[in-house]
C-alpha cells in the first residue's frame, strides 16, 4: 500500500488550493485519513482528520478555512484550503490509519509531502 499526495504549489495570500491523497493497493477499507503539516523550523502538526463515519477534527488555526473530505470508493482524502495565509506555508503530509487490505492491516502510513507556499 502506498499513499500519493498532490495539489501543492504556490498561491497568493487569500487564495485556495485543494490537496489530494490517494491510497493504492488491494484496499478494503481505511479508518482515519488525515493531513499533517510541517512549517520550516517547526514540528509536524495535525491540520485535519476524518474518520470512516465522516467525523472531522481540525486544528484551531485552520478551522473555518480548511475542509477535509474523503471518497471511500477512490481511497482518497481531500483537503480544501481557502483564505490561505503565509502562516499556512508548510509541507503537507497525508496519513492514513487502519488500512485494511485483502491480506493485512496497515496501522499507520505516511505519504510523501507536498509543499504549499503562500506568498505574494
Amino acid at each position: 500500500v502506498q499513499l500519493q499526495a498532490s495539489g501543492g504549489g504556490l498561491v497568493q495570500p487569500g487564495g485556495s488550493l485543494r490537496l489530494s491523497c490517494v491510497a493504492s493497493g488491494s484496499i478494503v477499507s481505511i479508518n482515519v485519513m488525515g493531513w499533517y503539516r510541517q512549517a520550516p523550523g517547526k514540528e509536524r502538526e495535525l491540520a485535519a482528520s476524518i474518520t470512516r463515519r465522516d467525523i472531522t477534527n481540525y486544528a484551531d488555526s485552520v478551522k473555518g478555512r480548511f475542509t477535509i473530505s474523503r471518497d471511500n470508493a477512490k481511497n482518497t482524502a481531500y483537503l480544501q484550503m481557502n483564505n490561505l495565509t503565509p502562516e499556512d506555508t508548510a509541507v503537507y503530509y497525508c496519513n492514513f490509519n487502519g488500512i485494511v487490505t485483502r491480506t493485512t492491516i496497515v496501522r499507520d502510513l505516511w505519504g510523501k509531502g507536498t509543499l504549499v507556499t503562500v506568498s505574494s
